[in-house]
């Protein structure tokens, strides 16, 4: 399927690995230039190596930063339109699964998760909205989680956090639409990657989360980042433009909800 992405511009907050790294090679795959970031300048270096061996370098433009941080946010925009002249697709994928479990929480847990996975993408939202109305077109999707689905034993902060992110992201698109800009989001189920939270998991009780996986998950395996990427490309892209305001779920079937 064509997807029309062609020369178009994505920035990908949250790229040098896992899930953003992938969303990057596949945007790359697609024929667009790619902005590629993160904290780390190492693992940014490694990342932006990587990609360079698959396309031309010059589609690739790599920016160490906090995308969590409203400045650094605008910087890395600022040099986008420097280096690219326009930014076509937005991928918020920011915030992480760290966090307290059990119900016994006090503010600082809440204030914590609340900060790395509502407010961080809200953050970049709100930073990079604008760029794409002055435009009249373009896309912002959100990386969320199934978590905030429904209930599945993740913490009960992180959870409630990337519901309030699916929320957002309905009334934005509905705030913006008017412009021409479409907001959506994915919401993973459990990815495998080096690095990730699940590889962490397994080494610890590999049998037990190999067993978990099998009763849970309808296909009875994990996710790879490349199948979450697959389905935010296709969200940025033009066959996608009559969708708007969903939260497109990837989880093999782990959910129940209708």
């Amino acid at each position: 399927m064509e997807l029309n992405l062609s020369g178009k511009t994505a920035f990908i907050a949250g790229s040098s690995r896992g899930i953003g790294f992938a969303i990057a090679s596949a945007f790359l795959q697609e024929g667009a230039k790619v902005v590629i970031t993160g904290r780390n300048v190492e693992s940014l270096e490694e990342a932006s190596t990587l990609l360079a061996g698959e396309v031309e370098p010059s589609r690739i433009l790599s920016i160490c930063g906090d995308m969590t941080n409203s400045t650094d946010i605008r910087h890395a925009l600022d040099e986008t339109m420097s280096a690219f002249g326009s930014i076509d697709a937005v991928v918020a994928n920011v915030g992480n699964g760290t966090a307290r479990g059990g119900w016994d929480l006090n503010l600082d847990d809440w204030q914590s998760a609340l900060n790395n996975n509502l407010l961080s993408g809200m953050t970049l939202a709100s930073t990079a909205l604008p760029h794409l109305i002055a435009r009249g077109r373009g896309s912002l999707t959100f990386v969320s989680s199934i978590a905030g689905y429904e209930a599945i034993n993740a913490p009960v902060t992180y959870s409630a956090a990337k519901a309030a992110v699916q929320s957002a992201m309905k009334n934005l698109s509905r705030l913006v639409g008017v412009h021409g800009v479409r907001v959506n989001a994915v919401a993973p189920g459990n990815i495998l990657f080096p690095g990730g939270t699940w590889e962490g998991k397994l080494a610890e009780r590999r049998e037990f989360f190999e067993q978990y996986i099998k009763s849970e998950v309808p296909l009875q395996r994990f996710g790879r980042p490349e199948e979450i990427a697959d389905a935010v490309v296709f969200l940025a892209s033009e066959r996608a433009s009559f969708i708007t305001g969903t939260c497109l779920v990837v989880d093999g079937g782990q959910t129940r909800t209708s």
